[in-house]
């Protein structure tokens, strides 16, 4: 898997999910309720356009239909591939809505995005958040989606057929000698070389900062005079970006599972390695619980040198599944790690590792493919490829080369003792991507928003706690809200405390009390 930013997002992905890893992209599809960024100012990704430059886009009417679920419409909405050139080509972008059912006054138009990046936030809206957020915020708000440039409906970036993509996937990501180096780097190279000659056109134009100016058209389109929005995991750091690029427009803003702006690739690699070892340890301390573990009853550390022994042996003797595709510790290790994000999935975890244990693979090859998003027909969904192809925009690569991750993975390794060696390997991915990344680290501080309400969770494992505690802090008029609890998340998993929170918010305007904990 790679490794440098799949946030999953969790329920639906195992529903939907919110990867981040630029290696591993750590999930990608719609959870329901999936970087040096250093100190310094960053550079847009292209010039600021100027209003005058952008009026035919501004202006533009949507034309809506029926479409997918009964009671959503969808539209295209126009926006310039590249902000440098208003004037030049276009990029048509599948937007989705479901009306505010009432009672009570319309709010406004209240954009979400499951993370990713990669993740369809159209799927999202119409599998889960257009009618499983609560009812008093779909009462009030125009629920909305859009795909990102890049994404699901959105000229959707390709760069490998199912075929080729079932041979990435299982590449050995913790090479033992010279040849398996060059077989992942080489594994890298080609799944870039792919990705520029299907999407070449698109692939320059996906970043983070180009989406945001993407989403400042929407809301103008929808006549809404601020953005309401509610981002998970990687849609965190969409939301933020938005609040620095046009902070006299936030509205009310969610930032649930949030990112940490201000690191580098190689820190929030290494940062989301740490934050699986805590999640392994916490599903660790509650299958040794149980008198089937198949990690053993005794301790935690007990079972995670169990779980390392089997990745070995998964590597020297991949596990039968039935199928084509053994079980080797690559998709091992992802099966794995897809169900670390939300803890719902750890009886699943427990019986696939069972089953794998004994020497047969299926359960646990059917988690890494919900991870993968691949389809039973061998086809792959447009996730992991938009994920790589976003991450490595954003950020300049974890690593110059090979070497450099060889020195890396002690690092890792001290993050997590179960999964930090193939994380490590994971991050070499963006370092052969054929389009120059434009972002850099920075902190966002966003002067002039209005509140923004950011939400961690204590053991999330793809956006650690502290992340969420860093960008509260960056953000001039951030408050933090606290999960105490397990999964990738918060937000409609459960904690009526933290429901209760974001309602309020969403409704009222008004933020939590700073300091605000939840169980």
């Amino acid at each position: 898997m790679d490794s440098r930013r799949l946030l999953r997002t969790s329920a639906t992905a195992l529903a939907a999910a919110g990867l981040i890893l630029s290696g591993c992209t750590g999930g990608s599809d719609a959870a329901a309720p999936a970087a040096s960024r250093m100190a310094s100012a960053r550079p847009a990704a292209t010039p600021a356009p100027s209003p005058e430059t952008l009026r035919k886009y501004y202006g533009q009417k949507l034309s809506w239909r029926e479409c997918g679920v009964e009671g959503f419409q969808c539209a295209t909405l126009l926006a310039p591939l590249d902000y440098a050139e208003p004037d030049g080509p276009a990029i048509e972008l599948a937007v989705s809505r479901v009306r505010a059912s009432g009672p009570g006054a319309r709010i406004g138009s209240l954009l979400v995005n499951p993370g990713g990046p990669g993740g369809s936030a159209v799927d999202y809206l119409q599998g889960y958040a257009g009618i499983g957020y609560p009812q008093p915020v779909r009462a009030r708000y125009d629920m909305v989606a859009v795909d990102p440039r890049g994404v699901g409906r959105s000229e959707p970036v390709a760069c490998l057929t199912g075929p080729e993509m079932d041979a990435y996937t299982q590449v050995d990501q913790t090479p033992d000698d010279t040849a398996e180096v060059n077989a992942l780097a080489a594994s890298f190279k080609e799944f870039a070389a792919g990705c520029e000659r299907r999407a070449g056109e698109v692939l320059p134009h996906v970043s983070t900062v180009e989406t945001a100016r993407d989403m400042d058209i929407l809301r103008a389109v929808l006549g809404d005079e601020k953005l309401h929005y509610v981002g998970a995991s990687y849609g965190t750091f969409l939301g933020a970006t938005y609040a620095e690029l046009f902070p006299a427009r936030v509205g009310r803003l969610v930032l649930d599972g949030a990112m940490d702006p201000s690191l580098s690739a190689l820190e929030l690699n290494r940062d989301q390695t740490a934050g699986f070892e805590t999640a392994f340890r916490a599903f660790a301390a509650d299958c040794v619980a149980q008198p089937d573990c198949p990690l053993g009853t005794g301790s935690v550390e007990e079972a995670g040198e169990a779980l390392r022994s089997f990745f070995r042996a998964a590597d020297a003797d991949p596990v039968p599944t039935g199928e084509t595709r053994a079980l080797g510790e690559s998709l091992a290790t992802t099966g794995v790690i897809a169900a670390m994000y939300d803890e719902g999935a750890w009886p699943q975890l427990r019986e696939a590792l069972t089953r794998a244990v004994g020497g047969e693979g299926s359960a646990l090859l059917a988690l890494a493919d919900s991870y993968y998003e691949r389809e039973p027909d061998g086809s792959y969904a447009n996730l992991m490829f938009a994920n790589a192809a976003v991450n490595c925009l954003d950020l300049p690569p974890a690593y110059q080369g090979p070497a450099a991750a060889r020195a890396a993975a002690p690092s890792f390794d001290k993050a997590s003792p179960v999964f930090g060696t193939g994380l490590a390997w994971a991050a070499l991915n963006c370092t052969y991507w054929p389009s120059p990344a434009t972002g850099r680290p920075h902190r966002i501080t966003a002067d002039g928003a209005a509140p923004i309400l950011v939400v961690g969770t204590t053991r999330d494992p793809a956006t650690p706690y502290k992340w969420a505690e860093s960008l509260a802090d960056q953000l001039s008029s951030g408050t933090l809200l606290t999960y105490e609890g397990d999964g990738h998340t918060a937000y409609g998993r459960g904690s009526d405390c933290v429901d209760t929170a974001i309602n309020a918010y969403l409704l009222e305007g008004t933020p939590p009390a700073e300091g605000k904990r939840c169980s």
